[in-house]
């Protein structure tokens, strides 16, 4: 395997786990925010989070970082639109990561799992789950054309 084979690869890799971790995210795990007892809801918020991070930052540090190596020296077969659309792809994910759900995941740890809050939540969660299904169908067909 080439170097831009595993680039490749492994980008597929963590946008395909992302992407399938995301639909568990929106469809079962923040509407469930709804149901939790607003007494424990503040510990419960903790240790959320604390168990997210070292799931989801290994495959997002991974495809930050090869969505990077790709849109700066992209595969002729996939071309500099495509690598740079994958790229800014990225960056809104990230974007919305720290400056919507992370502010809404800190309202739920010190005001509790209010209905507007966990709402809010799964409603701004979209913009996420529609963007890393199409990351990983793009760093699919990526792996596909350049392989």
């Amino acid at each position: 395997m080439t170097t831009t084979e595993i680039i490749l690869a492994a980008q597929a890799l963590a946008s395909s786990a992302m992407c399938g971790l995301i639909w568990f995210v929106q469809v079962v795990h923040y509407p469930l925010f709804a149901h939790n007892d607003t007494t424990h809801s503040p510990d419960y918020a903790d240790e959320n989070q604390r168990r997210t991070g070292p799931v989801v930052m290994p495959p997002m540090l991974v495809e930050a970082a090869t969505a990077t190596l790709i849109a700066i020296s992209p595969p002729p077969a996939i071309g500099r639109p495509a690598a740079l659309a994958g790229l800014a792809m990225v960056a809104v994910l990230w974007l919305s990561t720290l400056l919507v759900q992370m502010p809404l995941h800190g309202r739920l740890k010190h005001t509790g799992h209010t209905p507007a809050t966990v709402a809010a939540l799964v409603r701004t969660n979209w913009l996420r789950t529609i963007l890393w299904s199409a990351r990983a169908l793009l760093a699919i067909w990526m792996l596909h054309v350049a392989g």
